[in-house]
């Protein structure tokens, strides 16, 4: 499929709405995935980390 400007490839022939909407979804799902195993480990760490000062100050 060819563009005659970038305007027209960023309106995708009228589909703009369900295409970036699309890829905007998948970004958000993408970065989710990443994002949460990231801070539920950083929150288990923390957590082992109390645990651990409070075990060693009994």
């Amino acid at each position: 499929m060819s563009f005659a400007s970038f305007a027209d490839f960023l309106s995708m022939g009228k589909h703009a709405v369900f295409v970036w909407t699309a890829y905007g979804v998948c970004l958000a799902v993408l970065v989710i995935n990443v994002a949460s195993p990231l801070l539920s480990r950083r929150r288990y760490l923390q957590q082992e980390a109390r645990r651990l000062r409070r075990e060693s100050n009994k």
